[in-house]
């Protein structure tokens, strides 16, 4: 940390979250809380237990207890709860808008009705305390027509969600395997993203914007192993959804010190700051911006910088980006 106030100022400052998953907000005392209202049994004593188990070492660890956690959504008022309490935490964090990512397969393979979910998610979001919309993500371990399945259970409900994402494990499930499903979205309309370059090859982010034509990357640290890509990437100002403690927890990098958040906004690259599955990776924003900004060379430019891209990729409308922006940059004038 260079500058004296660095540290209040990165968690002071207005901000846009682009990369949550609102299932990996999910915290052990709410699991616990909704376990009980619900009757489900888990396979964890007490709540410091399964914060233990919280050791992942790699991706599919990791989503192991992300499904197990998941199985005590139930009814619209846990996904209600579940949402409202990452909307605080959000807030909390001088984020002013929010993007969030949704699996209803992980729910509707449970029995639970598309409906029941996105219903509670979207509730919530038009309670919260700053702004949020809801990005709809297919599961790419499982099939295309498993997706496309999806979509048609999801058109009921167009109008409370913005866009599709691609998440779960990378690795053999390159972006082109959902080429149909992300044509179908492409001609409804949808804002498109997808996860790529976190453990996956720097291939599958330009198969992931040549055949699914995304607007963002989500993760694409791994960008950087492709000086062709990097440069295309920054040339067309394709924003990256980088989750530093996330990256660290799932073994992307073995430690802080080691991230390549700098090299990709030295590169020139539209990368911003996000949590991912904070209940899960040790963090929320501020903790992400924190953790990163101890650990790199990153000064008071770089966190006006990844705060401005944060607003400028994300998928408001104009006139609202237009006033974060205005609202950062008074923020920072006054410094």
């Amino acid at each position: 940390m260079q500058h004296p106030q660095l540290k209040s100022i990165v968690q002071e400052m207005p901000k846009a979250e682009l990369h949550i998953h609102i299932e990996g907000s999910l915290e052990p005392e709410l699991i616990f809380e909704l376990a009980q209202r619900n009757g489900v049994t888990l396979a964890y004593p007490s709540v410091d237990k399964l914060r233990a188990a919280y050791a992942f070492d790699n991706l599919q660890s990791f989503l192991d207890i992300y499904y197990a956690g998941a199985s005590v959504l139930l009814t619209e008022q846990d996904f209600y709860d579940m949402t409202a309490a990452y909307l605080r935490r959000a807030a909390a964090d001088n984020v002013r808008h929010a993007e969030l990512f949704f699996d209803p397969q992980t729910h509707t393979d449970r029995g639970v009705p598309f409906a029941t979910a996105i219903d509670g998610i979207w509730r919530a979001c038009q309670d919260g305390p700053i702004s949020a919309t809801i990005i709809m993500c297919f599961l790419r371990h499982l099939s295309e027509e498993a997706a496309l399945a999806t979509l048609d259970e999801a058109l009921p409900h167009r109008d409370k969600f913005i866009g599709v994402g691609l998440d779960s494990s990378e690795l053999g499930h390159p972006p082109e395997k959902f080429a149909r499903v992300f044509a179908r979205c492409r001609e409804l309309g949808l804002h498109l993203v997808a996860h790529a370059g976190e453990e996956g090859p720097p291939a599958y982010i330009e198969t992931a914007l040549d055949v699914l034509q995304v607007e963002r990357i989500d993760h694409g640290v791994r960008c950087l192993d492709s000086a062709a890509l990097t440069a295309r990437l920054a040339r067309e100002q394709i924003a990256l959804t980088v989750c530093p403690l996330s990256n660290i927890k799932l073994r992307v990098f073995d430690h802080m010190g080691q991230h390549n958040l700098l090299e990709l906004l030295d590169a020139g690259l539209a990368a911003t700051i996000n949590s991912d599955d904070p209940a899960y990776f040790g963090g929320y924003m501020n903790d992400n911006f924190l953790a990163a900004f101890d650990a790199l060379p990153l000064g008071l430019s770089h966190a006006h910088r990844l705060a401005r891209n944060s607003f400028v990729a994300s998928f408001l409308p104009e006139a609202a980006k237009q006033a974060h922006l205005a609202e950062l940059d008074a923020y920072f004038a006054a410094l």
